[in-house]
């Protein structure tokens, strides 16, 4: 098999998110950066059917030239290669996304078996640029899926819905995005962080569809947020917290 892996540079999950003062951009000079849940999973679940079925693995990624240190965490795990395809930082729209991916898939010698995407990245979460993958290149596409197996030159692919799961037998070359939880991503070693140097990883320059789409300004969700209020002192207080619990219907 031959697999592609797609990733995406975001900041830290959990990290406090600031905002530029035009509300066009996040603030990065303190977070962190890793890849999405859903991504490390997808990540994981190529590395695991290399090593059921043979082949090689690719991750690809594309972002500023500090995403270097996510496609070697990746080769750290066992990823064979990486594609970094090089930006400035600024973040690409998903029909600009998916045309450098597709570009990049078509410029390949060896053609792909499957193309893997987490469902959404933890910071857009468009959902957009598997589904215009697949589409651009004529491929079948199954999203949000939380079971991968191969069976002869097909991908069944197990999909949780209400009650049950949907599954889909789908003919190779193909593109799915899956969920976190379909298995437990590992960790990068030592000894797979040394191999990921010597790993290889290529750099191009994309060119950049123009934008389809304008971004306006982002907006931080409003935070559940905390109030505090002094009922008194002693004894003394003892009906104002009664009243208050009776405000909140805690007492009927």
């Amino acid at each position: 098999m031959n697999i592609l892996v797609c990733v995406k540079r975001v900041p830290l999950t959990g990290g406090k998110i600031v905002l530029t003062e035009d509300e066009r951009a996040i603030q990065t000079r303190h977070l962190g950066f890793t890849i999405s849940p859903h991504e490390e999973c997808g990540v994981e679940e190529a590395v695991r059917l290399i090593e059921q079925h043979g082949g090689t693995s690719t991750v690809l990624t594309l972002g500023p030239p500090e995403a270097e240190e996510q496609l070697r965490d990746m080769m750290a795990i066992g990823i064979d290669s990486a594609i970094h395809l090089l930006t400035d930082g600024s973040e690409w729209d998903p029909q600009a996304t998916a045309r450098a991916i597709v570009a990049t898939v078509q410029a390949q010698s060896e053609p792909y078996d499957l193309i893997l995407f987490g469902n959404e990245s933890a910071d857009a979460g468009n959902y957009q640029v598997p589904i215009r993958v697949a589409r651009a290149l004529g491929l079948p596409c199954v999203t949000g899926i939380k079971a991968i197996s191969v069976e002869d030159a097909a991908l069944r692919c197990e999909q949780e819905v209400a009650g049950g799961r949907d599954v889909y037998v789908v003919p190779m070359p193909a593109v799915v995005s899956v969920k976190e939880g379909i298995n437990l991503p590992r960790y990068p070693s030592v000894p797979g962080r040394l191999r990921a140097k010597r790993k290889p990883l290529s750099s191009v320059t994309p060119d950049r569809a123009q934008a389809q789409l304008e971004l306006v300004r982002l907006k931080l969700p409003a935070g559940s947020g905390k109030q505090v209020e002094v009922l008194g002192d002693g004894a003394g207080a003892a009906p104002a917290v009664v009243d208050k619990l009776t405000e909140i219907g805690v007492l009927a």
